[in-house]
């Protein structure tokens, strides 16, 4: 169940403040009744009518959380003919991924059919944060770390404030491994962060979006988000 004013601008036809606005001048009936009264609500078997116009448009919203594999493509169809993450998931529902994963890169990707959250979570102003894993080639320094923490230049503009700590130092193999926090969401970030301090990225991995994170998913196995999580998402939202 989902609250009138909501429904409403879900499917399109205005803003939910407008909406709120029309169900207290008496232009929104549900199920042929008129409905006067503000937060009352409605599933999406409903019929709904605005001003007289009966609503379009109107799905019941999905969210699920992907152990994203290497190898497949955040998008919802592929002209080459590669697997997408959408394939992945068992669903009728036209869904989508929120924001992106490259095709060498793995782990959590949220994919769902509510635009509205959807450009909370990917608007960098709203500062969601993001937890990846790096495996990085070379023996990185503190001094360093302090860098990509206080922000590098990448694509001719400076990134944000990070968070970023040495996991691992293997000087046999020449590697190090690197947790980086982040809040922004720019095309292919994390590997230009590293490419600006002198490192090429080995493997990367998305550990963990605002509170969802991966436990108990395997790589390409995924989960629906419970009504709870979902409502501490949009409790984020709206604090």
């Amino acid at each position: 169940m989902e609250r009138l004013q909501k429904v409403i601008a879900l499917s399109g036809y205005c803003s939910r403040r407008k909406a709120e606005e029309l169900i207290s001048k008496k232009q929104v009936k549900v199920n042929g009744e008129l409905i006067t009264q503000m937060g009352y609500k409605v599933n999406f078997n409903d019929f709904i009518e605005v001003e007289g116009n009966p609503l379009n448009n109107i799905e019941e919203k999905v969210y699920y959380l992907l152990n994203k594999p290497r190898g497949i493509v955040t998008t919802t169809k592929d002209e080459k003919g590669r697997k997408t993450v959408v394939d992945l998931i068992k669903t009728d529902k036209r869904i989508y991924p929120v924001g992106r994963l490259d095709y060498d890169t793995t782990g959590l990707i949220i994919l769902t059919n509510d635009g509205e959250l959807t450009n909370y979570l990917i608007h960098p102003k709203n500062n969601i944060e993001k937890v990846y894993v790096a495996k990085i080639k070379g023996l990185i320094t503190k001094d360093e770390i302090k860098k990509l923490c206080n922000g590098v230049i990448i694509d001719g503009k400076k990134t944000g404030r990070a968070k970023a700590k040495i996991l691992k130092i293997d000087k046999k193999t020449n590697s190090s491994v690197v947790e980086l926090i982040i809040h922004e969401g720019k095309n292919h970030q994390v590997k230009k962060m590293f490419e600006a301090i002198g490192y090429s990225v080995l493997k990367l991995k998305r550990e963990s979006i605002a509170f969802l994170t991966l436990d108990g998913l395997k790589s390409g196995e995924y989960r629906q988000l419970s009504v709870k999580e979902v409502k501490k998402l949009y409790g984020e939202k709206n604090n």
